[in-house]
C-alpha cells in the first residue's frame, strides 16, 4: 500500500489525516510542533523528523501550513521536500498561498522528475472533520487523476481548474465571495439586534430564503453562543484577502468590497483577535464579550 505524507497538522490538517487513515491509508506525518501529531501517531500515523524524511518515505506528499513563507521553507528549506529524491512522486500543497509560488513549486518539482499540484481547500474545520471539503486544483491533469482517490477521503467537491497556480486563483475567487458573506452576516446581526429582533428566529427565517448562505448558517449560531473558536483563523483570512488584493492589482482590477473586508479584519487583528475564528468580526460592534 502507498504511504501518504502529510506536513502541517493544524486544525484542518489533523482532521484530514484522520479521514485518510479511516479510509485505510498509511500516513507519515511531520509538524513543526511535534505534540500536535501525538494523537494521530497513537492512531497509527508514523512520525518523521523533517519534511525531507516525509518526502523520502511517501509516494504522494501533502502540505498544509499557515503562510506562503512557511510553504517556501517546507519545500525549499534545509530539510525541505526538494532535498529528497522525489522522482515519480506527486506533491500536493493544500495551503492557501500565492499563485506565483505554486508555479515555482511545479517548476522545481518537474526539474526533479516529480509533479506538483496546488490544491487549496474551503469548508473550514467542519468540512475537514466531515470529509466534505471543497478542493480547488491547479497543475498536471495526469497527476490530478492519480490523487483524486485520496481527495475523495476528505473532500466532497474537487475540480482541476488549469495549470499550476489556477487552484490558488480559484481559492482567491472563493475568499472574495466569503469576504462578502462574512461582512453581510455580521452587519445583518448587528442590525437585527439593534432592531430588537430575536436573532435565532432571524437566522432561521433568512436561512429559508434567498439570503441563506454558508457563513450565516454555520457561523451565526456560533456567534450567538459567543463561540469564537477558530474554524478558520482571522490571521489566515487576512493573509488570503491580501493575496487576493495583490493579484487584483496585478490584473488591474479594483475590488472595493474585498478591500473593505480586509481593512475590517485587520482592525480586528489589531485589537488582539487574530487567533479567533473569522466569526469574531462581530466583536468590532459587540465588543470582546460578544
Amino acid at each position: 500500500m502507498k504511504t501518504i505524507g502529510f506536513i502541517g497538522i493544524g486544525v484542518m490538517g489533523h482532521s484530514i489525516v484522520e479521514n485518510m487513515m479511516k479510509n485505510g491509508l498509511n500516513v507519515a506525518v511531520y509538524n513543526r510542533t511535534k505534540s500536535k501529531t501525538d494523537e494521530l501517531v497513537h492512531k497509527g500515523a508514523v512520525w518523521k523528523d523533517t519534511p525531507q524524511e516525509v518526502a523520502t518515505a511517501s509516494e504522494i506528499i501533502f502540505t498544509m501550513v499557515g503562510f506562503p513563507q512557511d510553504v517556501d521553507k517546507v519545500y525549499f528549506g534545509e530539510d525541505g521536500i526538494f532535498k529528497a529524491d522525489i522522482t515519480g512522486k506527486i506533491l500536493v500543497d493544500l495551503t492557501t498561498s500565492t499563485p506565483s509560488l505554486a508555479v515555482r513549486l511545479a517548476e522545481q518539482a518537474e526539474k526533479q522528475g516529480a509533479s506538483a499540484l496546488d490544491a487549496p481547500v474551503s469548508g473550514g474545520d467542519l468540512g475537514a472533520k466531515n470529509g466534505t471539503l471543497t478542493i480547488m486544483v491547479g497543475g498536471n491533469e495526469e497527476a490530478y487523476e492519480k490523487v483524486v482517490p485520496i481527495f475523495k477521503t476528505f473532500g466532497k467537491t474537487f475540480n482541476l481548474h488549469g495549470t499550476a497556480g489556477k487552484g490558488q486563483h480559484t481559492k482567491m475567487a472563493n475568499q472574495i465571495m466569503i469576504a462578502g458573506t462574512m461582512t453581510g452576516m455580521t452587519e445583518m446581526l448587528v442590525y437585527a439586534e439593534k432592531a430588537g429582533l430575536k436573532l435565532e428566529k432571524v437566522i432561521e427565517t433568512l436561512g429559508g430564503g434567498s439570503a441563506s448562505n454558508w457563513s450565516m448558517n454555520n457561523y451565526g449560531p456560533r456567534i450567538l453562543k459567543a463561540d469564537y473558536s477558530p474554524g478558520f483563523f482571522v490571521k489566515h483570512f487576512i493573509k488570503d484577502l491580501k493575496i487576493a488584493l495583490d493579484e487584483a492589482r496585478t490584473m488591474e482590477i479594483d475590488l472595493p468590497a474585498t478591500r473593505l473586508a480586509e481593512e475590517l479584519y485587520s482592525k480586528l487583528a489589531e485589537k488582539g483577535f487574530e487567533n479567533d475564528g473569522t466569526q469574531a468580526l462581530i466583536k468590532l460592534w459587540w465588543g470582546a464579550e460578544g
